[in-house]
C-alpha cells in the first residue's frame, strides 16, 4: 500500500512538472466556480497533457518538417511527419510571401484555408473550392492560433500554421475536432483591408 501511495505521489509530482501547474490552477477561460458540463477541471486537463506527452514520439516538430505542395491559390497538400511530437507553441511559416498588404490586428481579411489534424493526418475542413473566408483579425471571432499567426502575413501570401491545443480548441475539442488536437493550416490571404 506504501509503495502504491509513493508511486501516486511521484506521478502527481511528474505531471505537475511536466504542465508547469499547481494543483489549485485552472483554467484561465473558466468562470468562477469551476467547470461547467462540457468542461474540464484543471486536473483533468494535467492528465491528458501528461497523456499527450508520453505517447508523443520524438522530439517536438518544427515548421520545417511539415511539408506542403501546391501553389498559393490553389488546394494544397500537407504532410505531417510522423517521427516527431507535435509542436506545444504557435509555429508559422511563409510558404509563398505576398506581395500586398500586411495583415495587421484590426484588419478584416478574406482568407482561403485547409485544415489538417495532427493526430490522425486527415483533411477536416478546407474553404478551396468554395468562397474564401472572412474574418477580422484580432477580434476573437476565430481561434487563437489564427489571431496570432495571421498577423504579419501579406495579401496574396500563403502561411504553414501549426497550432497546439492551446490556441486551438483546447481538451475540449470542437465537432468534428477532438480535444487536445494540434491542428495545421495552410492559409492563403486573399485580400487584405477592406
Amino acid at each position: 500500500m506504501r509503495k502504491t501511495a509513493a508511486m501516486t505521489a511521484i506521478l502527481i509530482s511528474t505531471v505537475l512538472a511536466v504542465t508547469g501547474c499547481t494543483p489549485s490552477e485552472r483554467p484561465s477561460d473558466l468562470p468562477d466556480g469551476g467547470a461547467s458540463a462540457g468542461q474540464t477541471t484543471a486536473a483533468q486537463q494535467r492528465t491528458t497533457t501528461a497523456a499527450a506527452v508520453t505517447t508523443a514520439s520524438g522530439p517536438a516538430c518544427t515548421a520545417d518538417q511539415v511539408t506542403v505542395a501546391g501553389a498559393a491559390n490553389q488546394k494544397p497538400t500537407i504532410t505531417i511527419p510522423a517521427n516527431c511530437a507535435p509542436p506545444t507553441e504557435l509555429l508559422s511559416k511563409d510558404l509563398t510571401p505576398g506581395t500586398g498588404a500586411a495583415i495587421k490586428a484590426g484588419d478584416p481579411v478574406q482568407m482561403n484555408y485547409l485544415l489538417v489534424t495532427w493526430s490522425d493526418k486527415k483533411e477536416v475542413d478546407t474553404s478551396f473550392g468554395t468562397n474564401p473566408f472572412s474574418l477580422t483579425v484580432g477580434a476573437g471571432e476565430v481561434i487563437k492560433g489564427w489571431d496570432e499567426g495571421l498577423v504579419g502575413l501579406k495579401q496574396g501570401g500563403r502561411r504553414l500554421l501549426v497550432i497546439p491545443p492551446a490556441k486551438g480548441y483546447g481538451p475540449n475539442g470542437s465537432s468534428p475536432i477532438k480535444g487536445n488536437e494540434t491542428l495545421v493550416f495552410v492559409v492563403d490571404a486573399v485580400k487584405v483591408g477592406a
